[in-house]
């Protein structure tokens, strides 16, 4: 009779991190485009959610769509140094947003206006969290507008993608350092834009 091999322990199969498995879809997409849909697959919501938050559900969509084409496209670009290929997603989701910063602005502007934005709800719970106030969606809205391009972009890639300053920084190709400078800037500017009895306190965002 023969012998079967011994069937692997449950606790000995250890998945591949996502950046590996990231990398290798990557990799392999290269002479096997198909590969590519597991990166779709696995951060299609998450770029979706980011776009839907800056630009609306409607935009989302196609900017969505767009950002996988591209990333496609520049695969070859990517580096397997990213943990996951998302730093990698945002940088070209934020790219694509560029291009639309009247409509990002005119939403944030409708917001604080009516207090309601029927096209996207802003993460309020996220935003409260990461600058240590309450109930200031419509305030924040206010000073988001006001904000540079470039501000904006690190504000939101910062608080909706939740990325590190190092991940920041490498999508922006700038130090981490001077995302960390440009984040208290813009701390200090939206401190600025809200009423007194709702200032964040004064303390450094992790």
């Amino acid at each position: 009779m023969g012998t079967r091999s011994p069937v692997p322990e449950v606790e000995n199969i250890v998945e591949a991190p996502v950046g590996d498995r990231d990398a290798a879809a990557i990799q392999r997409s290269e002479v096997d485009p198909e590969a590519f849909v597991a990166v779709f697959e696995r951060h299609f919501d998450a770029i979706h959610r980011y776009l839907h938050r800056r630009v609306g559900r409607d935009l989302a969509d196609e900017l969505a769509a767009e950002t996988f084409t591209h990333a496609f496209r520049r695969r070859k670009t990517f580096e397997p140094s990213f943990e996951t290929a998302l730093p990698w997603l945002y940088g070209i989701a934020a790219n694509l947003v560029r291009r639309h910063r009247r409509t990002e602005v005119r939403r944030l502007r409708a917001y604080a206006r009516t207090g309601v934005d029927e096209s996207v709800e802003l993460d309020e719970t996220s935003v409260v969290e990461r600058l240590d106030a309450e109930n200031l969606g419509a305030p924040i809205a206010a000073a988001l507008a006001s904000l540079s391009a470039d501000e904006r972009e690190t504000v939101s890639l910062v608080v909706f993608a939740e990325l590190t300053y190092d991940e920041v920084g490498r999508v922006l190709g700038i130090p981490a350092g001077t995302v960390a400078s440009r984040m208290s800037r813009i701390r200090r500017r939206l401190s600025a834009h809200l009423p007194q009895d709702l200032q964040p306190p004064k303390q450094e965002m992790s």
